[in-house]
């Protein structure tokens, strides 16, 4: 059966074969994006002869979930689900709350990725391939379907597993779904599409006159330390990235914000703090500081809160506005740079690992 969301002209010319008025894919859409619904038969307000056609053409979903894990923290509750595709691939997503009501997707937009970031777990398996258009809003409803029937997703960051700029053409028409009033209804200002720095991707987003915000992944103020970090630099370095983010600012008039991820001994200095504010001096950007998330195998620490503080705060005396990201996931390798399609333990294993 075919996956509705990457078949939506099949379904077109299906209903119209069948004789069906033009509002029914609108119906069905609803039923599907809005009302939750899990199967044909759901969609109470079809014809049951529709229903029972639909469901020998069509699949709602064509990922399942195959792994659910909480780490409980009240209002700051974090979920994370592993999808199996139609191909038996993995992905992995992330719902994460806050004590302001957000409700935010932190989705991915390829099966593994091709960075190779130096701290991340998602590039260790090399990437597989590029998600469709309706692999990539199935993650947002399936996390949706773990709110009450009250709450709806509010944010949307593209932050999960893969580069999304290498792969804009499915990434765009699947935000056209999240933020359209008669999909899933998530503001555009409400989305983030984060990128390692691909010149290319940044300047067709400002082409396009994107609407969404835009996150680039800097994470070193020297082409040499970002070489290390972000081998990808070898081919874009930082002045080329920057310049693309200008680009999109001047087109879009949309303030950049600079992922820095804070490695303890290697990017973390003041010498290094006094450099990023000087890279980005008369920038109107925001500097998100991001304490290393810790990834099993990988030879960096995180430094100290009172050394991430210091490091702020000498961002801030160079004048430039900066915010570190509150930690949220970690205990289920929810966090950033912590995504990897594997299985969690069973709780066979946990109980070996608990009394050996």
């Amino acid at each position: 059966m075919l996956p509705l969301l990457d078949h939506l002209d099949e379904l077109t010319r299906r209903l119209a074969e069948w004789g069906q008025p033009d509002f029914r894919r609108r119906q069905i859409l609803s039923w599907l994006l809005q009302r939750r619904a899990e199967d044909f038969q759901r969609m109470t307000d079809l014809p049951a002869a529709l229903r029972e056609r639909l469901a020998e053409h069509f699949a709602l979903f064509g990922s399942r979930v195959v792994a659910h894990q909480g780490d409980p923290g009240g209002h700051d509750r974090t979920e994370k689900l592993l999808l199996r595709l139609e191909d038996d691939e993995r992905i992995e997503c992330v719902l994460l709350r806050d004590e302001q009501g957000h409700r935010t997707a932190c989705i991915s937009t390829q099966v593994g990725c091709p960075v190779g970031c130096a701290f991340c777990a998602t590039g260790l398996d090399g990437l597989r391939r590029n998600l469709t258009r309706g692999e990539i809003v199935e993650q947002l409803l399936h996390l949706a379907r773990l709110l009450p029937e009250d709450e709806r997703l509010t944010h949307v960051v593209v932050m999960g597993m893969g580069e999304p700029l290498a792969n804009l053409d499915a990434l765009l028409p699947a935000l056209g779904i999240a933020s359209d009033t008669e999909g899933l209804g998530i503001g555009v200002r409400r989305i983030t599409i984060s990128t390692v720095g691909l010149p290319e991707g940044i300047r067709r987003l400002g082409e396009l006159a994107s609407p969404y915000h835009l996150a680039v992944s800097l994470h070193a103020a020297d082409d040499r330390t970002r070489d290390r970090l972000v081998p990808i630099n070898r081919h874009h370095n930082i002045a080329a990235v920057l310049a693309a983010a200008d680009d999109y600012f001047q087109r879009t008039g949309r303030r950049v914000t600079f992922e820095y991820v804070l490695l303890a001994g290697v990017n973390d200095r003041a010498e290094d703090a006094r450099r990023l504010a000087a890279l980005l001096a008369g920038r109107p950007a925001l500097v998100n500081l991001i304490p290393l998330n810790p990834v099993e195998g990988l030879p960096f620490r995180a430094p100290s809160a009172e050394e991430v503080r210091r490091f702020a705060a000498q961002l801030e005396r160079g004048g430039l506005n900066a915010q570190v990201r509150h930690r949220r996931g970690t205990k289920i390798d929810a966090a950033c740079g912590q995504l990897r399609r594997r299985e969690p333990p069973s709780d066979a294993d946990d109980d070996a690992q608990r009394h050996p």
